[in-house]
């Protein structure tokens, strides 16, 4: 919700976000994206463009949660284990998607994988045939309940992500779901954000190019470097993958975690205004700050708008109880 108005990393650059929020006042970030009406002097045209579902996901106009495919594929998630438990294999959750997710709701990766299942591919041609988006962020993003499920066991969140990763992505795309997965977990006992990222490079192969550029971020954090200068090096080794690839984004993701320090706020935030794909940096980094803070350190203003709702194309859960989401959820922790 924080990232939806942003997430256009062609056009929304660290410098252009930044920009905005300044020009609105909110530096620091510590709430919901301000609207345009905030900008002081007012935009020019052209000059900041919103996503178009930015009406329902700025400060000051939230009613529940918007629909965004990052929150579909958690509940198809939820919804995939709870049919199956941990034993699922890779074909169910292909047959889960025909059944479930509307095929315009899809993009990149998934639709290339869907559209191959609908044709009778099975996985893992369904990844690999005519899909030039191999590994670009679309599994990581679908990783998150197999970290909530697997509290302290980063290698099993990794192994079930990976199960579900390889129907649409290959290589660095399903390391990206298995990092994520196992960052997350590992979240719930370690000590802080970097132990939970070294706990999730356990997980991938230690000379993939995504275990090299976290890696990267996590010395440059540790040689005391700021967190827009880490960027930019990060930036710099990426360059040319474009702003959906699992690389650049795994970059912003390890950087907003380090230099947030566990703080839900500062988290989310630096994440965010990391710029590429921004809802969904904002939604994993979330996912990894929520579980080190805990329910109780995340304030109010980014739960209260929410109004416990959940919009979602995901037939069975367009409307659902957030509180009744975790709950279920929670059941299956440790059961997978």
């Amino acid at each position: 919700m924080l990232g939806k108005p942003v997430e256009r990393g062609d056009h929304w650059t660290r410098a252009r976000i930044d920009r905005y929020l300044r020009r609105a006042g909110a530096l620091p970030l510590t709430d919901y994206l301000p609207p345009p009406s905030a900008l002081d002097p007012p935009p020019a045209p052209g000059e900041f463009e919103l996503r178009p579902e930015w009406p329902g996901c700025v400060r000051g106009r939230i009613r529940g949660s918007c629909r965004d495919d990052d929150v579909d594929y958690a509940l198809l998630g939820l919804d995939l284990l709870e049919r199956y438990g941990g034993t699922f294999t890779t074909e169910q959750v292909g047959e889960l998607w025909l059944l479930s997710l509307p095929y315009l709701r899809t993009f990149t990766a998934e639709r290339a994988a869907y559209r191959n299942l609908a044709n009778g591919l099975r996985p893992p041609l369904t990844a690999t045939y005519d899909n030039p988006y191999q590994e670009w962020i679309g599994a990581l993003i679908r990783a998150d309940v197999y970290g909530w499920t697997c509290p302290g066991d980063p290698r099993r969140a990794a192994s079930l992500a990976r199960r579900d990763a390889v129907l649409s992505h290959s290589g660095n795309g399903v390391y990206g779901a298995m990092w994520a997965a196992a960052v997350i977990a590992a979240a719930f006992t370690a000590d802080g954000p970097g132990e939970a990222l070294d706990a999730g490079l356990a997980r991938i192969p230690a000379g993939s190019r995504l275990a090299r550029v976290v890696r990267r971020v996590v010395a440059l954090h540790a040689a005391g470097l700021s967190w827009e200068d880490t960027l930019a090096e990060a930036e710099t080794e990426t360059a040319g993958l474009g702003w959906i690839h699992v690389v650049p984004n795994a970059a912003v993701l390890t950087a907003g975690l380090l230099y947030g320090a566990g703080d839900f706020t500062r988290t989310i935030a630096l994440t965010v205004r990391g710029g590429l794909d921004t809802d969904s940096n904002g939604a994993t980094a979330g996912s990894v700050a929520g579980v080190l803070c805990g329910a109780a350190g995340i304030p109010g203003q980014w739960t209260d708008p929410l109004q416990d709702t959940v919009r979602s194309s995901v037939q069975g859960f367009d409307g659902a109880s957030i509180r009744d989401l975790a709950d279920r959820t929670l059941r299956l922790a440790g059961a997978v």
